[in-house]
């Protein structure tokens, strides 16, 4: 009988940290979406004003001296956007595994 006790016992506990998981992760990837939407639209309007700046613009120095402060803005954007992206993700591992670190652990002993 204590097995069968054990056993149902291990299977609550199994849920319960399935369900943290999945609360993290559902987290986790809101976090991500919203981040990913904030930086298209940023980035949208970015290229908007640089392409209303480049239309507006009277001499060729000036268009290009436009187009390269753009293309520099957009590329340190992006990188930045990158690291940031990579960090939510590395985030959304470590809390979806944090649930299950003491039941890893004691199954490796």
């Amino acid at each position: 009988m204590k097995s069968f006790e054990d056993a149902n016992t291990m299977g609550k506990e199994m849920m319960d940290h399935s369900l943290k998981s999945y609360a993290a992760m559902t987290k986790g990837v809101q976090a991500i979406a919203s981040e990913a939407t904030d930086y298209s639209k940023k980035s949208y309007e970015d290229g908007v004003a640089a392409f209303e700046k480049l239309a507006a613009s009277k001499s060729i120095e000036k268009a290009m001296e436009i187009q390269t402060d753009y293309v520099k803005s957009a590329y340190e954007s992006f990188v930045a956007e990158a690291t940031k992206m990579g960090e939510l993700y590395a985030d959304l591992a470590k809390e979806a595994y944090k649930p299950f670190e003491g039941v890893i652990a004691s199954a490796t002993k």
